[in-house]
């Protein structure tokens, strides 16, 4: 039996993480496009969700990129594609996509 831990954030946390105004985040709860549960009277976000979410709007993903976590991911290795950034919008992917490709016949 696998026991997956499920990571919540407040909203205070998930809008300083994710670069956007909390306001933002309250909208998506109100509109159910995020995953919660309310302990004590406050909203704990599922940051699966909170990522998924993210990743759907371009104005988000834009402001997760540059003023949330996302500047700090060309940083890391992540082998997952699911939760990495645009390639293009990388150095080394911006760098990859200058080159051009080798075709096989």
């Amino acid at each position: 039996m696998s026991t997956k831990k499920v990571i919540r954030l407040a909203v205070s946390e998930a809008a300083k993480i994710f670069g956007i105004h909390e306001r933002t985040i309250r909208r998506a709860i109100k509109s159910h496009e995020l995953h919660y549960v309310v302990v004590q009277g406050r909203y704990k976000i599922n940051f699966d969700s909170l990522l998924k979410w993210s990743q759907k709007d371009a104005v988000i993903r834009n402001k997760t990129n540059k003023n949330g976590i996302g500047q700090f991911v060309d940083k890391w290795k992540i082998t997952s594609t699911l939760y990495s950034p645009n390639p293009g919008l990388t150095e080394e992917g911006a760098k990859k996509s200058d080159e051009p490709e080798e075709k096989t016949a």
